[in-house]
């Protein structure tokens, strides 16, 4: 798509395919493939460098957090990729992005705040779990 990135060739490990539908948060590690539709968070392991690449007819609603991200599809939510973010032709993002280095093909489109992490940035995702007994707000 771009450069020839050696981060890009990691393996694939899984696929969610053009005609499904998941709904909830999604932990990776490795390769992750998305040609289909995710409603819910996309999360890597931080110890571990991953790499998601979004299809052209893939599409996310909800927040992004990885290592590599690679994006053709289309993005509803904010957006953090910790070394590269690749954004190619078709790819539109509605949220704020924090990225370590950015390449964006012409085509590509963001609507929302572009913020360049600096190196002493450190990344933290956290979970809200709800307490024994407490209700969840969902």
């Amino acid at each position: 798509m771009f450069s020839k990135n050696k981060t890009r060739t990691a393996n694939i490990e899984t696929v969610i395919g053009q005609n499904t539908i998941l709904k909830g948060d999604v932990h990776f590690a490795g390769g992750l493939h998305v040609e289909g539709f995710i409603q819910g968070n996309l999360i890597a392991n931080n110890e571990e460098e991953s790499i998601l690449i979004l299809s052209q007819k893939g599409r996310i609603e909800g927040d992004i957090c990885g290592t590599v991200v690679v994006l053709d599809g289309e993005v509803l939510g904010n957006l953090t990729a910790s070394v590269s973010l690749e954004l190619a032709h078709h790819a539109r993002v509605k949220g704020n992005i924090s990225y370590k280095t950015l390449e964006m093909e012409g085509g590509a489109t963001v609507n929302g705040v572009l913020n360049q992490l600096q190196p002493t940035d450190q990344l933290v995702i956290e979970e809200r779990q709800p307490k024994l007994g407490e209700v969840s707000q969902d």
